[in-house]
């Protein structure tokens, strides 16, 4: 077990180390829970692009984290709908910097969906967040 920031990185040791993201975490604390959350900005302007869209959208569950006194060393688990999965993959290399420009080399546990459709039509990606701020 890793202990970072309040949370324990759950990994069994006969399990291959995943990269960018985590498997689980543990941690005692204040629980938040974001809305899934779009690449939009405060006055509901979209990004152009995936690659913008995940940023905003990144930036937006940091946001609302912040909110409630944590960082991006909070998040424990994300949860991605995304429209194109094939979008994503293409966009690896793009996504690695921007993600880590936000949240450093703190990697949550994740799941990644492809979805049919989204809300809001121009949105790309939608993100759920679940931090947990320790006492």
């Amino acid at each position: 077990m890793d202990a970072t920031e309040g949370l324990t990185v759950l990994q069994p040791a006969s399990w291959k180390k995943p990269r960018g993201y985590a498997n689980g975490l543990a941690g005692r604390g204040r629980l938040v829970l974001t809305g899934g959350l779009i690449g939009w900005n405060e006055n509901e302007v979209f990004a152009d692009g995936f690659v913008a869209q995940v940023e905003q959208t990144l930036k937006n569950v940091l946001a609302i984290v912040a909110e409630a006194g944590g960082g991006p060393e909070h998040v424990a688990r994300l949860t991605w709908y995304v429209k194109d999965i094939d979008t994503y993959r293409n966009s690896l290399g793009d996504l690695g910097p921007v993600y880590r420009n936000l949240f450093g080399r703190h990697y949550p546990a994740m799941a990644l969906l492809a979805v049919a459709d989204l809300v809001e039509p121009e949105a790309l990606v939608e993100i759920e967040a679940t931090a947990i701020i320790p006492d």
